[in-house]
């Protein structure tokens, strides 16, 4: 018998970003050897080995792998997501919380950090495996917000009446089903205190077939103001479909932010940096904030010097208009807000 997945696998490659997007993540890159073989590449390109985490295994849309180019170890794409033998280097202040995320749970799944916001953490699953990834060690199966259709974490919010935002994050909450997201802000819709709401996204990114009509009408129907903060790093990632789904978006009453995190080898330069500024205006995108690394385990080999990320902050300065520089910052677990540094 012939699977679905098998049947899909035949559709041409060109062709599978015209199929819903439960589809093609079903097609998704999820090993090391698919990865390399279809950009022409193999482990000997790489200083480092590559390998296989098995506490947080590859997986790479299509739509994404095809924004890569072939035969070129250094793609910015390729290097945010392909599992490298530093990430087995220990290093000391890089641990599995680096966010403190587990002092700040309210209920399971329920986080606050800041006065006047929560933050659900929606899912554990995304579109795309980071692998600098912040949560990659988060135990999202003893902290899942959905767990009892949400009651317990929405029972949390109408509780506290200075809650006035909620976060929808994850894992990535267009990872699930637009029928389950409506379900969640319907129950939100009951608490009166609560006035905004913010969704925190790579999947128009990674795979923007994700923005379909089913997604767009929810996000029209809601009764707050809806800030979209989508998630990309470099220029490359925000082609054609992108600019799309993000024009869709926008008609639909959301406003879009970005959040870069930066990245050694990827977009540490001002030319990077630039370049992603101006592309996301193009898609009607505004740079919100560019985050100094995360100290994750498995991801030190990412980091950029502090004093190299404010003197490319001035660089931007430099070049581009105010509202095109996002606001270098990195979080400090306790602190009462983000830290911004430049």
């Amino acid at each position: 018998m012939i699977t679905a997945s098998a049947r899909l696998a035949h559709v041409p490659l060109n062709q599978q970003a015209n199929l819903p997007w439960q589809q093609q993540l079903r097609l998704a890159v999820r090993s090391v050897d698919q990865l390399l073989g279809e950009l022409q590449l193999s482990a000997a390109d790489f200083a480092g080995t590559p390998i296989i985490d098995a506490d947080f295994p590859l997986l790479v849309p299509r739509a994404y792998l095809q924004r890569m180019q072939p035969g070129n170890p250094s793609d910015p794409l390729l290097l945010q997501v392909l599992p490298a033998a530093a990430e087995r280097l220990e290093r000391a202040g890089y641990d599995h919380d680096p966010v403190g995320d587990g002092a700040a749970q309210l209920v399971p799944g329920l986080l606050q950090k800041y006065a006047g916001r929560a933050l659900l953490v929606t899912t554990g699953a995304c579109a795309i495996h980071c692998r600098y990834c912040f949560r990659r060690h988060y135990p999202y199966a003893d902290s899942a917000a959905g767990r009892a259709d949400w009651s317990a974490a929405v029972a949390a919010i109408a509780a506290d009446s200075t809650i006035t935002e909620v976060l929808l994050s994850g894992g990535d909450p267009l990872s699930m089903s637009t029928a389950k997201l409506k379900r969640l802000t319907d129950q939100l819709a009951d608490v009166p205190h609560v006035r905004r709401l913010r969704l925190h996204t790579r999947w128009p990114v990674v795979l923007p077939a994700r923005v379909d009509d089913e997604l767009l009408d929810w996000l029209a129907s809601l009764p707050w103001p809806v800030t979209v903060v989508i998630h990309a790093n470099h220029a490359q990632e925000l082609g054609p479909r992108v600019a799309d789904a993000c024009t869709q978006l926008r008609r639909a009453g959301v406003s879009l932010l970005n959040q870069s995190v930066l990245l050694a080898a990827i977009n540490d330069s001002a030319e990077a940096l630039c370049a992603l500024s101006e592309t996301l205006h193009d898609c009607g995108v505004l740079p919100y904030y560019l985050h100094i690394l995360d100290p994750v385990a498995g991801a030190a080999h990412f980091d950029v010097p502090l004093a190299t990320a404010v003197e490319l902050i001035g660089s931007m300065r430099s070049r581009l208009p105010g509202y095109l520089v996002p606001r270098l910052a990195r979080e400090i677990p306790g602190e009462a807000s983000k830290q911004v540094l430049a």
